[in-house]
């Protein structure tokens, strides 16, 4: 007789406690187990519990391949998900074999576990276990299924998918899902309702439960968001039309939700220094590219701007230094526009010159609204009135809200990220180390997207009632922004050197972003160097390459001169992959988000749209002109709700470099965790150090205050 012990722990998390009865069988190279009910005295699998339980065998059955868990009925108790943490087995002879979990188990059905040794498809070599692997992606592809959204776009997931899954299945051998929730929650079935929007709840409720959100998280998003929406309400700003009468009725919208840099923005939005440092360590750090000579389109003469340069320089010997940079919104050239408050909208598509001068300091030399010159399209500077040059830089804010909130955020940080976890988790089973690296980077990313597909995206959703270009405009934009995306774009050291903005100073998202870049590198290459040895082990992964396939075909439509590869043949390649896989769904994500309100609130800073055309001719804004383009009252509000809700991270976070679920068991990989979470403390600590001499610190990129994943 050999006795194997078995020690369940059970979330703690809100109803992660079962009722149902659950059975387990161990499969060794010697034989199975019988399938044995996991019974004591009491309740066994309450929330929090951990218990043990004997397993009895008429002899021991080798080296331990498979945990099998069947959840079953109870009595007359209705179904119900149980979320396990993890299962540990001792084996007779006293060694003690890991089981991760560390998701829900819904309803009745069949789960094989492995140990918890990640294993690439060349590791296994066991029929039962390459069987295994082939079950779990199986099943997983079923359940996880891609949807076009739009033309152009990366793929999606298709929600419908959850609900005939939850019709139709009966056994479901194998079962995997990317998220849980660490704040004693379970999922929960209630979505955002604090935004006058259409939300397609049945598809939301069947969501499978381990991509829900928790019910913390929701419930934070709501606290969040409700005091400010019906301080809103209450005041009449949601719904009252027609201009602001005056610039400083803007500050009082959120009077109750000003931050340091908001007071900040209100205060310096004015200054051409302030709105040069926005393109370092603003929202959307990722504009500028330095020039070496003037394009065509932009006809900046050197008499235009020598007031500015000074006596000592000209325009031409600045272009040599490397001093000249551009910031090209070509892309808004096309869009289409809309209507808002029952009236047209308008975009411009500007040229910003900007000047970094002898002190370090970055300033807007020219302006040009529309991308072809002419005696219509000014080229609008410095030394023009006051009301021109703050409507032309306005102008200019309005084409980087645009470009921001569609393509920096949501295409490139939202959308690519839920491509990378849906390949994951379609792709890569449990046991796979590139799974066990990436997980904890894609949870809730799926949740969040569908809500704002859901909320945001649709058909009357918040990008039609507050944007000049609307749901059309945003998936002209997105379709030509991903059209011209490459992998340079998406590696945040290429993207600085192709961008020639390597020197620039104070440049704190440069600064910091590369240390975080560096440490996640430098930790990848620990995690990979361990489970691929050499170029032969990463090209035979099978998993792994039809992982990167799918990434390639799904989320860059197989565009071949987008740069990103469709194949790995080295370690180093996929090093580097993994890297900027990792630093988008983390670090990228917080510099362009977590900022919004902070840079938004002052509504002029961040125009949502614009209700007058381009000037075409100089000597024509005042206050009033100024005013009457600027978002009415009502659209303002609403932008701001949005930008309130999206920079305050709700309850339920995970910081970057945070895994409290120990998907990697074996030694080596959890020093590596280790040595990653010390980097970015040390990091940490100078960035606050840094920012104790700053007048407007940058924090956006302090690593605890980055999340592991796009979950808001």
């Amino acid at each position: 007789m050999a006795v194997y012990s078995l020690c369940v722990t059970t979330g703690s998390y809100l109803k992660a406690g079962t009722m149902d009865n659950i059975y387990a069988t161990l499969v060794g190279t010697c034989g199975e187990s019988p399938k044995q009910r996991l019974d004591r005295v009491g309740r066994d699998f309450a929330k929090g519990s951990v218990k043990k339980y004997k397993v009895r065998c008429s002899a021991e059955l080798g080296e331990l391949l498979l945990l099998r868990l069947d959840k079953e009925r109870y009595a007359f108790f209705g179904k119900d998900s149980w979320y396990c943490s993890h299962i540990t087995v001792t084996t007779p002879d006293g060694t003690i074999v890991p089981f991760p979990c560390y998701q829900w188990i819904d309803g009745y059905c069949t789960m094989e576990l492995r140990p918890g040794a990640a294993r690439t498809i060349c590791h296994d070599s066991l029929p039962l276990l390459l069987e295994h692997r082939k079950r779990e992606i199986r099943s997983r592809q079923e359940c996880y299924r891609w949807k076009i959204y739009a033309p152009g776009f990366p793929r999606m997931v298709d929600v419908s998918s959850f609900e005939e899954m939850e019709s139709d299945r009966k056994f479901v051998l194998t079962k995997t899902a990317p998220c849980t929730d660490e704040e004693g929650d379970s999922p929960g079935n209630r979505y955002l309702p604090c935004m006058p929007m259409k939300i397609d709840i049945p598809s939301l409720l069947h969501m499978e439960p381990n991509i829900r959100y928790s019910a913390t998280k929701t419930a934070s998003l709501i606290f969040n968001a409700l005091p400010a929406s019906l301080g809103m309400k209450i005041r009449g700003l949601l719904d009252r039309k027609g201009s602001w009468k005056k610039l400083d009725d803007i500050r009082n919208i959120f009077w109750c939700h000003k931050t340091f840099t908001s007071e900040y923005v209100m205060e310096h939005w004015c200054e051409d220094y302030f709105f040069g440092y926005q393109y370092l360590n603003g929202v959307n750090p990722v504009m500028l590219h330095c020039l070496s000579s003037l394009p065509s389109k932009l006809p900046v003469t050197n008499d235009m701007v020598a007031s500015l340069l000074g006596p000592d320089t000209c325009l031409q010997t600045e272009l040599e230094k490397g001093n000249i940079f551009l910031a090209d919104y070509w892309i808004l050239a096309e869009a289409p526009v809309h209507c808002l408050n029952g009236r047209r909208q308008y975009v411009a598509a500007p040229l910003c010159l900007l000047w970094l001068n002898p002190q370090g300091a970055l300033l807007p030399l020219a302006i040009q609204l529309c991308q072809n010159p002419g005696p219509d399209n000014p080229i609008f500077l410095p030394t023009d009135s006051e009301w021109d040059w703050l409507l032309a830089k306005t102008w200019v804010r309005n084409s980087e809200f645009l470009v921001h909130e569609n393509n920096t955020h949501f295409l490139c940080t939202h959308l690519l990220c839920e491509a990378f976890s849906m390949a994951t988790l379609r792709q890569l089973p449990l046991c796979h180390p590139i799974y066990k690296l990436l997980l904890p980077h894609t949870r809730y990313t799926l949740q969040v997207n569908t809500i704002a597909r859901a909320t945001l995206l649709n058909p009357e959703g918040l990008v039609d009632k507050v944007t000049s270009i609307g749901r059309r405009g945003l998936i002209y934009l997105m379709s030509t922004g991903l059209a011209h995306f490459t992998y340079t774009h998406f590696c945040l050291p290429d993207s600085l050197r192709a961008r020639g903005v390597l020197n620039i100073p104070n440049y704190y998202y440069r600064d910091d972003g590369l240390k975080i870049w560096a440490a996640i590198e430098s930790f990848v290459s620990e995690i990979v160097g361990y489970y691929y040895p050499s170029d032969e082990s990463v090209q035979q992964d099978s998993e792994l390459q039809a992982w990167v396939s799918e990434i390639f075909t799904q989320a860059f439509l197989g565009r071949k001169n987008s740069g990103f590869p469709s194949r790995l043949c080295t370690p180093g390649e996929l090093v580097k992959y993994l890297t900027a896989i990792i630093f988008n769904c983390s670090a990228q994500h917080a510099a362009v988000n977590s900022g919004q309100h902070d840079f938004g609130a002052w509504m002029p800073n961040a125009p949502s749209s614009m209700r007058q055309p381009p000037p075409q001719t100089k000597g024509t804004t005042t206050l009033k002109t100024y005013l009457d383009t600027l978002p009415e009252v009502n659209i303002t509000c609403n932008n701001l709700l949005l930008f309130w809700l999206v920079s305050q991270e709700p309850k339920d976070q995970r910081p970057l470099g945070t895994y409290p679920d120990e998907h990697f068991t074996e030694e080596v990989p959890k020093q590596s965790i280790a040595a990653f979470q010390n980097c970015l403390a040390q990091i940490s600590r100078d960035i606050r150090n840094r920012n104790q001499n700053l007048a407007l610190p940058y924090a956006y990129l302090d690593p605890p205050l980055i999340e592991n994943s796009v979950s808001i």
